[in-house]
C-alpha cells in the first residue's frame, strides 16, 4: 500500500522482470552500482510515480532491471517521453538507454534486433542472447524546460515463443495463420512527471 500511495508500481506483460526508474537533477554515484544509485534516487531525486519540478538543466535518469529469474534474458531498456509541442500535439519519443550484445544504434538511431534463438518446432527458446541485468544513467537531450514532460521506462525481453505456439505445440496443432508466433515479453514503469515550478 506504500508503494500504491507513492505510485511507485510498474506492471509487466505476465514475466517477472524488476525494475528500478530514478529521475534527478543529476546523479553523481556510479551507474554500475546499482545499490548506490538506489541509494541516491531516493535522497535526491524520486522514484517512478514521483515529480520533477523547477529544473534549470536536464534531468538524469537511472534505469535498471533484473531478468525474471525463471525466465527469458533481457533484450533492452528503453525511455519513452511525452510532451506537447507548440501546437497542442502530443508528441512521444522512444530512447534506447541500455541492451544487451555489443550492438550500437545505426546512423538513424535504431538499436538492431537482439536476435531470435526461438524454435517454432518445439516452442523452445534459449537464453545465450541477450542479458539478466541492465543498467544505465540517461540524460534527456532534448529537455525544454519550458515544456511539461512525463518519462517511463520499458523494459523488453528477449524474443519468446507466444502462448498461442506453446498451445500448437502442445496439441500437434499448426500455427496460427497471421497471428504472430514470438513475442517480446516487457514491463513498464509508473512515469515521472517534469512540471516547471508544480507539482502533478
Amino acid at each position: 500500500y506504500d508503494a500504491l500511495r507513492a505510485r511507485e508500481t510498474f506492471a509487466t506483460s505476465g514475466t517477472r522482470i524488476k525494475p528500478r526508474f530514478f529521475g534527478a537533477a543529476g546523479f553523481f554515484a556510479d551507474a554500475a552500482d546499482p545499490v548506490a544509485m538506489v541509494e541516491e534516487g531516493y535522497a535526491s531525486g524520486v522514484p517512478m510515480g514521483g515529480d520533477l519540478t523547477g529544473l534549470d538543466a536536464a534531468p538524469s535518469f537511472f534505469v535498471h532491471a533484473l531478468a525474471d529469474p525463471d525466465g527469458a534474458f533481457l533484450d533492452r531498456i528503453q525511455i519513452v517521453k511525452g510532451t506537447v509541442d507548440a501546437d497542442g500535439q502530443v508528441v512521444e519519443r522512444i530512447y534506447d538507454v541500455a541492451w544487451s550484445g555489443d550492438r550500437a544504434p545505426g546512423a538513424d538511431g535504431k538499436l538492431p534486433p537482439v536476435g531470435d534463438t526461438v524454435d517454432l518446432e518445439a516452442a523452445t527458446y534459449a537464453n545465450d542472447i541477450g542479458a539478466g541485468e541492465l543498467s544505465a544513467l540517461w540524460t534527456d537531450p532534448d529537455f525544454d524546460d519550458s515544456s511539461p514532460a512525463v518519462y517511463y521506462m520499458r523494459v523488453l525481453e528477449i524474443p519468446t515463443p507466444r502462448w498461442t505456439t506453446y498451445d500448437a505445440v502442445k496439441n500437434g496443432l499448426p500455427l496460427l495463420d497471421g497471428v504472430p508466433a514470438t513475442i517480446q515479453e516487457r514491463a513498464w514503469t509508473s512515469p515521472i512527471w517534469y512540471a516547471q515550478g508544480e507539482e502533478t
